[in-house]
């Protein structure tokens, strides 16, 4: 892989304005809820699996 350079006169540094309280705390809430659905998930499917490894099948007479 080759070096990239910035062509002269053009700037690739990106800075965004600050943020507000209140973008703040949507991001922070928004992070949250994520972070719990994904802890759910997490739960179910290690369950399932715990599950479907212990569950033996009832031989037919």
């Amino acid at each position: 892989m080759g070096l990239i350079r910035e062509p002269k006169g053009v700037d690739f540094i990106i800075q965004s304005p600050p943020l507000t309280d209140t973008e703040r705390k949507e991001i922070s809430e928004f992070i949250l809820i994520r972070k719990l659905q994904n802890k759910t998930k997490l739960k179910q499917t290690i369950s399932k699996k715990r599950m479907g490894n212990n569950v033996t099948e009832m031989p037919n007479p």
